[in-house]
């Protein structure tokens, strides 16, 4: 059986480097939490950010879709791609998970089965059935998470009542989030789904502690950034009891992911501004809820501007045509359906 994270020493955690990447990591996720407060509308950034997320995550995974897929659609029904399709059940996945997480301040097995069946759309639960390896990318197995059915629910069980423990593993938040990711993936509870509902995990462990309001840290752009690594790390836990070098890479992730976060919130705060302050002066049309719209959905369509300003389709139409000949938005044709595109947005979003 997988060693508790309970008999770990937390001492193990009180290193120069450690403590210093810690440091760092909270400066940073301080300076994100209060760029999200700049944004007085939400949703923006969930709908916006988490599909950057989502992609990334997705990714990891090698299910690959494009931004332009993605920003079509406004749910997984809504998408025709399978891969589209599969990316943004994981926004809806996070969404379900953070709506938890708000309302109870818990983050239970229960929720984190909720999660990998938003995902995977199936109620299968924790693995029952022994034959689940892993294998790198030469399909060599390096390692056999627990086979038995009894085994997996005492782990998850265990794994719950870390996240839980009062008083806490005495460490940084930002460290007990990497041992419980870490444990998680080792436990590897699900038959499929455990890389994303894992990395789903990871923000909202950081909602449940207070150092995040919005689910917006996308710490799956550094791991796609650095793939080698993450599971190189991942392994030399399990066969050198090299917690803290793990430790050290997520501090890492969470400071870049932090930062990267926090420049995307400030210019899509200037572009929101930028174009609210433009459409009121030249628009008698203008609404708040207008602006919303067209930065919630950086490809907006008639029936959105329908729907969120609670107007008819040719008044809807209107507004639409009249921003893109002034230049606000770019009329694309695809298929059947014309969008709006937002390109300011859409650039900010999709920068590397």
């Amino acid at each position: 059986m997988l060693p508790s994270l309970h008999k770990l020493d937390p001492s193990r955690f009180e290193t120069t480097a450690i403590l210093k990447a810690v440091a760092s990591a909270g400066r940073a996720l301080g300076e994100l939490k209060g760029a999200l407060g700049t944004i007085p509308q939400q949703g923006i950034l969930i709908n916006t950010l988490t599909i950057q997320e989502a992609k990334d995550s997705s990714e990891i995974e090698n299910i690959v879709t494009t931004h332009d897929q993605l920003y079509q659609r406004d749910t997984a029904e809504d998408a025709v791609n399978p891969a589209t399709k599969e990316v943004l059940r994981y926004r809806e996945a996070l969404w379900t998970g953070f709506q938890t997480v708000r309302e109870t301040g818990l983050l239970t097995n229960n929720q984190i089965l909720s999660i990998q069946a938003v995902l995977e759309e199936n109620h299968a639960g924790f693995r029952k059935l022994p034959g689940t390896t892993l294998k790198n990318s030469a399909s060599e197995t390096v390692y056999t998470p627990p086979q038995s059915g009894p085994e997996v629910e005492t782990l998850m069980a265990e794994l719950e009542q870390f996240i839980h423990a009062d008083p806490p593993f005495d460490a940084d938040p930002l460290v007990r989030m990497a041992l419980l990711h870490h444990q998680f993936e080792s436990i590897h509870p699900f038959y499929d789904g455990n890389g994303r509902t894992g990395r789903i995990l990871n923000v909202l462990y950081l909602v449940k502690e207070d150092l995040l309001t919005v689910p917006v840290l996308y710490l799956s752009r550094h791991i796609v950034r650095t793939k080698a690594d993450y599971y190189r790390l991942l392994q030399a836990v399990r066969e050198e009891d090299a917690w803290e070098d793990w430790v050290l890479y997520m501090l890492t992730a969470v400071e870049a992911t932090a930062h990267d976060a926090t420049r995307t919130i400030a210019l899509i705060r200037e572009a929101f501004l930028s174009a609210k302050h433009r459409i009121r002066e030249r628009f008698k049309f203008y609404s708040q809820d207008l602006i919303n719209n067209l930065f919630t959905h950086p490809y907006t369509k008639i029936a959105f501007i329908e729907r969120d300003l609670k107007v008819s389709r040719p008044t809807a139409t209107s507004y639409l045509e009249e921003l893109t000949r002034e230049g606000f938005l770019e009329k694309r044709k695809i298929g059947r359906t014309n969008y709006y595109l937002n390109q300011p947005l859409i650039q900010i979003l999709t920068r590397s």
